[in-house]
């Protein structure tokens, strides 16, 4: 099989990959922005005891999961989306992690700081992977 025969089949299984990891990340964020903004109290305790418990900044930085989410779940039918959108997921996510490890042994209880962010640097690489699949991908 020639290179472009190759790299042409390993673009449409890359392409068949990309829709249902794009819905997953939509769909995770969403319900991770819809956890914080309804029930910031739950979400704090179970994953987010860094400190003081403040209910305002949890809903506001849950409008930024909504936000993602939805722009994911466009992009699962618009691929010029796809790459634009993985390459701020996978950044942001590599931030998040980041700052999670500087405040790993700061959670309560102490599991959840290593959880987070080992949590974070995952979904992380699955932006990474769906953003190498989108370059791949025909246009």
């Amino acid at each position: 099989m020639a290179t472009a025969d190759r790299l042409a089949a390993r673009a449409r299984v890359d392409n068949a990959r990309l829709r249902p990891i794009l819905l997953i990340l939509g769909v995770s964020q969403l319900t991770l922005g819809a956890l914080m903004a309804l029930a910031p109290g739950t979400f704090f305790e179970a994953v987010a005891d860094f400190g003081a418990r403040n209910d305002h900044f949890l809903r506001d930085v849950a409008t930024f999961y909504l936000a993602l989410g939805i722009v994911l779940l466009v992009a699962v039918d618009r691929p010029a989306w796809r790459a634009p959108a993985l390459a701020f997921g996978a950044l942001q996510y590599g931030l998040h992690a980041l700052n999670h490890l500087l405040d790993v042994g700061d959670a309560d209880p102490g599991w959840i700081g290593p959880f987070d962010f080992v949590s974070l640097v995952v979904i992380g690489g699955l932006f990474l992977y769906a953003l190498r699949a989108s370059a791949l991908a025909p246009r």
